[in-house]
This record gives structure tokens, sequence and C-alpha cells, in this order.
């Protein structure tokens, strides 16, 4: 079936097949991310409590480096957070923005704005991702792996919340299919609903040969180099398939739920 499209006032237009596009180049992101912080080791003191010991500030040297780029991006960039695809971690007593407001399309439901899943992200990032993409140990670097850290938690957000969008075009697709249980508030149906295991599969397949693509080895020499991999491509693979995707249809069935408000 050909994809409906849905025009706003300021002559956006998006698709399921532009969200489909969207997704697939998010994923070209989270591998690159993932490839640069697998190269350092676990680093485990940088998220100690007991670690550092900042001024005014009760949390790991990650949680304050982590907060202090959000409010630098808050502030200094344009008002990241007023993004709609953008999700902070830290959003408590966030600035707002030094510069002009930037006016975005009002493509989601104004209830959208409330939807943040970013502290699960965090505890299943640190507690099922770290430990199986990285080797354990203490190499110093810091200040990279925070950096690191910051980039994947933020790509993987990114990827997550933009269940939003894709709920708002099959609303649009199909209204008579949802309304009904979003009327019942039935959660579990439009999980059903939502869910398309051919698809998961596909995307699942994908981003573990993006990852065997992306992560060789090369070089210009028969060293028994070629062809290795700098990250284990299962690895992306079960990511995406135990809390990647799970969590964008959460994130998709938030969004129905409130779609009527």
């Amino acid at each position: 079936m050909e994809s409906q499209s849905i025009a706003e006032p300021e002559g956006v237009v998006i698709t399921l097949d532009s969200v489909r596009e969207s997704l697939i180049r998010q994923e070209d992101t989270i591998v690159f991310n993932l490839i640069e912080r697998a190269k350092y080791l676990r680093n485990a003191p940088l998220y100690d409590l007991s670690y550092a010991s900042i001024p005014g500030f009760s949390g790991s040297l990650f949680q304050y480096i982590f907060s202090q780029s959000e409010t630098l991006h808050a502030t200094q960039q344009a008002g990241r957070y007023e993004n709609p695809e953008e999700h902070p971690f830290f959003p408590v007593n966030l600035p707002g923005s030094l510069l002009p407001p930037q006016k975005y399309p009002q493509i989601l439901h104004p209830p959208a704005a409330s939807i943040n899943i970013n502290s699960t992200i965090w505890d299943k990032y640190f507690d099922q991702l770290l430990p199986v993409l990285v080797a354990e140990g203490d190499d110093g670097n810091y200040a990279s792996t925070a950096t690191s850290d910051l980039n994947c938690l933020q790509a993987i957000s990114r990827r997550i919340h933009y269940g939003k969008y894709v709920a708002e075009v099959k609303f649009k697709e199909a209204p008579q299919d949802y309304a009904p249980l979003i009327r019942a508030q039935d959660s579990d149906a439009l999980m059903k609903l939502l869910t398309f295991e051919h698809v998961e599969e596909m995307v699942k397949k994908r981003v573990e040969k993006k990852a065997k693509i992306f992560g060789q080895q090369v070089t210009l020499c028969d060293d028994g180099t070629e062809g290795k991999c700098k990250i284990d491509p299962s690895v992306v693979s079960k990511l995406y398939e135990d809390w990647v995707m799970p969590l964008t249809k959460v994130v998709e069935v938030e969004y129905l739920l409130r779609r009527l408000d």
C-alpha cells in the first residue's frame, strides 16, 4: 500500500517511508558510535560515585560531564532540546537557549513533549550493553570514554523516541484501527497492532551487517587482521532485539494512548 503523506501547515511532509529512512540513517550513527566506544576499556572509576568529589554536584564524574554537556547544548547550540526529536537525560533546571527560538514544525500531538524514557535507556546502557560491548579494565581515557558514552546514549535515545513519529504516521494512515483501542486505553492491543515481526527481523539483520562492514579492520598488507571486526556484530543485533525496538514500541504506545487527548 502506498504511504499516505501528512502535510503540516509549515510545508513539512512526513510519510512512513520518510520515517523509515530516518531510522535507517540513525542506525549508521548508532553503529559508528558503538564502534568508537568499544576501543576504550570499561573505565569503571568514571561511573563511581566515590571517585571524584565535585562541589555542588551529587553524582559520578560521568554524570557531571553529561549534565554539563546538556546545559551547554541547551544554551549555546540553538536550543537543542527545543527540538522535539531531542530528549535530555538531565531535564531538571535545564536553561533556555541564548539564541532566538527556532520554530519547529508541529507534527506531533502536544502531549508527546511529556514522554521521555531516558532513565530506562540510561540503566539498560550501563547494566546490559557496556558489559558485553567493552573489555574490562582501566586505560585512563576518561574524557574520551565519557564523550563516546554521551554520543552513544544520545543517538540511542533519539532513535527510540523517534517512535513518536512512527506512531503519528501509523495513526494518520489508519485512524479507524487505532482510535477504538486508544479510547479503550488498551495498551496490549496497541502493542500487538504495532508489532511486525518480519520487519524487526530485517532490522536486526541489517544492523548486524552494518556492524560487520563498518567495523572491519582494513590493512594494506596480509598480516591476518583483514576482515576482523572492531566490534561483535551480534551485540548490535541483540541491542536492537532486546531493547531498542521494544522500547521504541513502548514510546509508540505511550504516544498513542494520549493521541486523542
